[in-house]
């Protein structure tokens, strides 16, 4: 079964910093000769880098970054530009990020002013390996590139004419490396059916802790499969939790125990439910098949949420041709109960429920995306800028 793992970009954590700034200015000399040979290939892209920086101009009707010029300094037109560290207001689509990100890179100005410099960013980027690309490949394939980039701006509302160095690490260094590597993922897949057989979606699933972008990845995935004419599929374990009523019934189950009091740990999900729907999911092999999937409302009862109203749900259509399924604790095995029972007691019955959930969930993922973080502990910072940013926006609005 193939499996990826990747380290989040964390700005909480100093050590990553460190480590990847390190890599990255080790990658760049490393790769420094072969540059130069793939320069033949990168030109018969500088005509494709034009369309797309001009095109994105002429379909934007509003954009909270401003418009910069073409500069005609180096053997093409400008295309990327970096004059900020910062996602604010100011330079990020939502308006809702706050303060630097990625302060490995440098704060001053860096201009991309050719498909040259673009690759070689590409070619910088630390999952080159881990998902099987060359520097060879990424110049026979450099059009791809600038089409997809082009496209994630679009969704995300950015300005391809002027993106920072993360919002350009995020897609040219994470979203779409990912994205060919699920591509592989797929091809490997369908050649094991022979010519007529009914293939099902191939299920991947996306294991990374609460807060660090595995939502907004999928999100990301799942549109760009959509452009590329291939129909797919997106949930969460959130859709899965238990109905208010359900819920209710587990906490009068376990009085006293906080880690069942509310969702979120192993035994707060609806498992036949959710066995029910990756099942009827993986049928939708023909045309004209449809089934709507469920999701969950967490604002409902104050908080606590509830199944939202199906008639909310969106409907998916045949041939799917991937299943995209993430969740924090994905993949999760029980410890030993002595183990557990040592550390808290109150774990015992949450990992005496996690044996069930392999049979629910994880015998349908054949493809993994494993996402890990360098310090636990920016679960919580993340969380914490969640609720602050949540808490000025209420403040706003009042």
């Amino acid at each position: 079964m193939a499996a990826l793992t990747t380290l989040t970009p964390c700005q909480a954590t100093s050590h990553f910093n460190i480590r990847i700034s390190h890599y990255y200015n080790q990658k760049q000399n490393q790769n420094q000769n072969v540059y130069i040979n793939q320069t033949k290939s990168i030109h018969k892209a500088k005509s494709s880098l034009l369309s797309f920086a001009f095109s994105s101009l002429s379909a934007k009707s509003t954009s909270v970054i401003p418009a910069t010029h073409f500069s005609t300094s180096g053997s093409s037109s400008s295309w990327l530009q970096d004059n900020t560290m910062n996602l604010d207001a100011s330079s990020s689509g939502s308006g809702l990020r706050e303060g630097p990100i990625y302060s490995v890179f440098p704060a001053k100005p860096a201009e991309v002013s050719s498909v040259q410099d673009l690759y070689e960013f590409i070619c910088s980027g630390p999952l080159m390996d881990k998902v099987g690309l060359t520097a060879e490949k990424v110049a026979e394939s450099i059009d791809k590139w600038l089409f997809y980039g082009s496209k994630l701006c679009r969704l995300f509302q950015l300005n391809e004419l002027y993106l920072t160095v993360p919002e350009k690490a995020r897609f040219y260094h994470y979203y779409i490396p990912v994205f060919l590597w699920c591509e592989d993922q797929i091809s490997e897949h369908r050649s094991k059916f022979k010519d007529g057989e009914e293939i099902p979606p191939l299920v991947i699933g996306f294991s990374a802790p609460q807060g660090c972008g595995k939502t907004t990845l999928v999100f990301a995935l799942d549109y760009l499969f959509r452009i590329t004419n291939r129909k797919s599929a997106t949930l969460s374990i959130d859709d899965f939790y238990l109905t208010a009523e359900g819920q209710a019934k587990l906490r009068e189950e376990n009085p006293g125990n906080a880690l069942l009091e509310l969702r979120g740990n192993a035994g707060s999900h609806d498992l036949p439910f959710s066995v029910e729907t990756l099942t009827a999911l993986t049928k939708l092999t023909k045309e004209g098949m449809r089934m709507k999937l469920p999701r969950y409302d967490k604002s409902a009862y104050r908080g606590k949420g509830d199944r939202a109203d199906p008639s909310v749900w969106p409907e998916v259509e045949g041939q799917l041709t991937v299943i995209l399924y993430e969740g924090w604790m994905l993949g999760f095995k029980p410890l030993p109960a002595e183990v557990v029972k040592a550390f808290d007691p109150q774990l015992e019955t949450v990992n005496k429920n996690l044996e069930a959930y392999y049979d629910a969930w994880d015998k349908f993922i054949k493809a993994w995306i494993v996402i890990k973080i360098q310090d636990p502990s920016c679960v919580y910072r993340w969380r914490l800028q969640v609720w602050t940013l949540i808490l000025k926006v209420i403040t706003l609005r009042q």
